[in-house]
């Protein structure tokens, strides 16, 4: 087994915290007891996935808002918030109060691009702009100076009994250093290198040829991730020591009982054929899921090129299965999975 360049330092998880339409609180909920169980395992760091008009988290910064609550030491992302829903300004004044509830454990993870199905929702997002909008990394520019404290206003001062500030308010002094970028593509990452952001890679990045390679026949998914770690971080103030975090689907099954083991390998087989070649238009390339116990997971990460470069991962759980999956899932990831990668649970 080759190892690691980077020892794993940090472990989280990724959870889209989806819930029925008829109670919605019940998934809700469970989402907020998975965040905790997480925090007593030892893990890092839970993340949140961001879903519009579907049944999954919609409002991820109200739902770490909640987390700070019951939770002391975990810290909390989004894995991302898609800004073309978001007004960066008011976003930023609700990151900051988030982080100063949390005391300073939130990691926004935010991305750019149209809305999906722009054309069927822009009436009612933006009825009166909505052919002005601008979904370009002008918008995360936008966010970062706002966070990191710039002026949003050239007014300030007192105004009657009023007093005004001309820039966010609450500021975070850190969280402009604990801003992410979610990106799948060569330009992403050098964008996010560029501005001093940390950058989030999952399992999906778009099908281009690493520098050096010639063609089709080159596209390998962890040759391609790679290509965008170290573009990242070739473009980076902090250099290699800028942070990158990973988010493969890993399912461990060591305590799993054979339902679920069923189960586990019935999704990822479903899922499998979309890892042969590119898919769709914007041509994008997914990882395998890697199912089966942590030590053979650990063997298959320590052979991907991508995840050599790493010491931060938050791994993806499934959508579609029940809490109590997702309770043995990060048991085995705390107790198996991340010891056998090195990593140590926080006291």
């Amino acid at each position: 087994m080759p190892p690691t360049s980077r020892p794993l330092r940090k472990l989280g998880f990724l959870t889209i915290g989806l819930f029925d339409e008829a109670d919605p609180r019940r998934g809700h909920e469970s989402t907020l007891e998975i965040i905790e169980l997480g925090e007593r395992l030892g893990f890092d760091s839970a993340w949140l996935r961001h879903r519009h008009l579907q049944y999954g988290i919609s409002s991820p910064v109200a739902v770490m808002a909640a987390a700070s609550q019951r939770t002391s030491r975990i810290e909390l992302g989004t894995a991302v918030i898609p800004l073309g829903w978001e007004n960066p300004l008011r976003l930023a004044e609700d990151l900051a109060t988030v982080d100063i509830l949390s005391g300073g454990r939130i990691n926004p993870g935010v991305s750019v691009g149209p809305p999906m199905h722009y054309d069927q929702i822009k009436e009612a997002l933006y009825p009166d702009t909505a052919e002005a909008e601008d979904f370009s990394y002008e918008r995360v520019r936008r966010l970062l100076d706002f966070v990191r404290g710039k002026s949003a206003t050239d007014f300030s001062g007192v105004e009657g009994f009023e007093v005004f500030s001309d820039r966010v308010q609450p500021h975070s002094p850190g969280l402009g250093r604990r801003l992410w970028y979610g990106g799948g593509s060569l330009s992403s990452a050098r964008w996010a290198g560029e501005h001093g952001m940390n950058f989030l890679t999952s399992s999906v990045v778009k099908a281009e040829s690493p520098q050096g390679t010639d063609g089709e026949a080159d596209l390998d998914f962890a040759e391609i991730q790679l290509s965008h770690i170290r573009a990242f971080r070739a473009h980076h103030p902090d250099g290699d020591n800028a942070r990158v975090s990973q988010g493969l689907v890993v399912i461990p099954t060591d305590s799993a009982s054979p339902e679920q083991r069923a189960k586990y390998e019935e999704f990822a087989a479903k899922r499998t054929p979309r890892t042969a070649a590119p898919q769709g238009p914007a041509r994008l390339m997914f990882a395998p899921d890697i199912v089966g116990s942590s030590e053979e997971i650990a063997e298959r990460l320590h052979a991907h090129a991508a995840f050599r470069e790493v010491d931060e991962v938050a791994f993806a759980l499934p959508f579609t299965f029940d809490h109590e999956d997702y309770v043995q899932i990060l048991t085995d990831m705390a107790t198996r999975l991340g010891p056998a990668l090195g990593w140590q649970p926080t006291a």
